[in-house]
């Protein structure tokens, strides 16, 4: 069977977290899926960044058993020709997002997220979401 791995964006935890049904969240069924599943360094920022203190130790715990991908020197370049090109199409991205989607290029990564409308418009971007027609 061949190694099958994801990058996640930060909207597929955050949907699990809030989920009260979590065995129906779209992580749940990429850990079921996948053999690795992968966040960039920007998302486990985001994750931090948003979350209330007495819901650390849940999201430490859910850290744990993902890959968390830096963001470096390659993506840093990578996100620069994403910014480029986004240009040309006169489109534009926030700053994490644009990260984050620089990451899963530089790592050969398919990507899936809820929030396809920030992610869209990058043209070497693999998102699982167009594949599967969500």
């Amino acid at each position: 069977m061949a190694d099958k791995k994801l990058m996640i964006d930060t909207s597929i935890l955050i949907d699990y977290f809030r989920k009260s049904d979590k065995a129906n969240s779209r992580l749940i069924a990429h850990f079921r899926q996948y053999n690795q599943l992968y966040i960039s360094s920007i998302t486990q920022f985001e994750v931090y960044n948003g979350a209330a203190e007495v819901h650390k130790q849940f999201w430490e715990q859910m850290l744990l058993r993902l890959t968390i991908l830096d963001f470096d020197g390659k993506a840093a370049r990578q996100a620069a020709e994403i910014v480029g090109q986004l240009k040309t199409k006169r489109k534009t991205i926030d700053k994490p997002d644009l990260f984050i989607a620089a990451t899963a290029i530089v790592h050969g990564l398919s990507f899936d997220t809820l929030n396809l409308k920030h992610f869209i418009h990058i043209d070497n971007l693999d998102l699982l979401t167009t594949k599967n027609g969500s």
